[in-house]
């Protein structure tokens, strides 16, 4: 009986174990779904903590209330510590208030991560570049040319290597800014107010050849752009083809009449135009008033630099008296018995020029159209 009785006991067990494995089996499951379902709503709750925090420190960034940015974007990285975009934005409003050493120490983390990040690299070659760090700022900038950029990257690209260009043109690097400059205007396309952007720095990179092609292009799909009409006159006034700057520097002064930079130069290139007598259809008689006229202006250009206390340098003397000896052979009636005089007698000139030039001072009006003219016939 005893033995019946274990049997029964035995069976009733086993017949009972696999639903109560199978409840703990459910009870385990319903307990992980909820442990999971609490994690996730924690997590979707610090998530949704972090991004309101972020958004607040967008906003604040954008109307540049740097201090609550800082403070709001440190609260949404207590919910995502490395949050690469909420980091980014953190020491984007530390450069607002200047603190750069730790919106250094945030970019210099961000481009361990991502190296090919566009703006990181653009930050730290601002950074560089206040620092006086030439070669880092050169190679970032160069990084952020051809990072890796969200939106419209080709825009995105554009604007940063103008700003290098920008770099370099304060630093004097003026060769490596027209590099740059060709580099992007190869990529430029016929905007008219992008081409006028580029023929403005070409300008000021001194290579006044493409900075005209530059504002003529601008010209091309904008024919009354004031501000490329006055650059074609610059430009072409720089490279010395006075007669094309005359007529856009005209164009721009009747525009903006207080466009003095515009009418100084207009003025210069007329009097180049008008005193140059190796000019092409000019008479004889018209080349030797303008002779006489260049040389009258050129003696009065060797006074200045002498003071009654000091005497007269060497080489003043020496053209002073070049000066005095030929004077009396320079009227018309001298010129036209000895045509040779016309070069003689403007040799002198240009001679005087260049000299005053370089020690007395920047020559203005006639002398300046004078020194223009030098360079113009300058090997012939």
């Amino acid at each position: 009986m005893g033995a019946q009785r274990n049997w029964l006991d035995l069976r009733s067990y086993l017949s009972r174990e696999p639903v109560i494995l199978a409840l703990l089996s459910i009870a385990a499951v319903i307990f992980f779904l909820a442990v999971t379902g609490l994690s996730r709503i924690y997590h979707a709750q610090r998530e949704y903590l972090g991004e309101r925090w972020f958004s607040r420190g967008v906003a604040d960034l954008k109307v540049q209330q740097y201090d609550s940015a800082i403070t709001e974007f440190r609260a949404a990285l207590l919910y995502s510590r490395d949050d690469y975009d909420y980091q980014l934005n953190l020491a984007e409003a530390l450069l607002g208030l200047k603190r750069t050493n730790e919106a250094s120490a945030y970019l210099v983390n961000l481009w361990d991560r991502e190296p090919e990040n566009g703006l990181v690299n653009l930050e730290l070659a601002r950074i560089a570049a206040q620092r006086g760090q030439t070669e880092q700022a050169l190679r970032y900038y160069h990084d952020a040319i051809y990072a890796t950029w969200p939106g419209d990257q080709r825009v995105q690209r554009r604007d940063a290597r103008v700003e290098l260009i920008e770099y370099l043109l304060k630093i004097n690097s003026t060769t490596q800014a027209q590099s740059e400059l060709i580099a992007l205007e190869a990529n430029l396309g016929d905007d008219p107010a992008q081409q006028l952007r580029v023929a403005d720095l070409f300008l000021r990179a001194r290579d006044y050849q493409n900075a005209l092609s530059a504002y003529l292009l601008c010209l091309k799909g904008d024919r009354h752009n004031q501000a490329a009409i006055a650059g074609a006159g610059l430009a072409a006034f720089d490279l010395g083809r006075y007669s094309e700057a005359e007529r856009y520097l005209q164009e721009a002064v009747a525009a903006a009449p207080s466009d003095t930079q515009s009418a100084d130069r207009l003025k210069t290139a007329q009097l180049v135009l008008r005193m140059d007598p190796f000019r092409r259809q000019i008479s004889a008689a018209e080349r030797d008033r303008t002779v006489i006229s260049a040389f009258e202006a050129a003696g009065e250009r060797t006074k200045p630099c002498a003071t009654p206390a000091t005497a007269p340098p060497a080489w003043q003397q020496d053209l002073a008296g070049r000066w005095a000896k030929m004077k009396p052979q320079i009227t018309e009636q001298g010129l036209r018995r000895d045509p040779d005089l016309v070069e003689g007698a403007m040799d002198l000139v240009f001679s005087i020029e260049r000299q005053t030039s370089a020690t007395c001072g920047t020559p203005t009006g006639k002398d300046l159209a004078l020194l223009l003219i030098a360079k113009l016939h300058e090997g012939n």
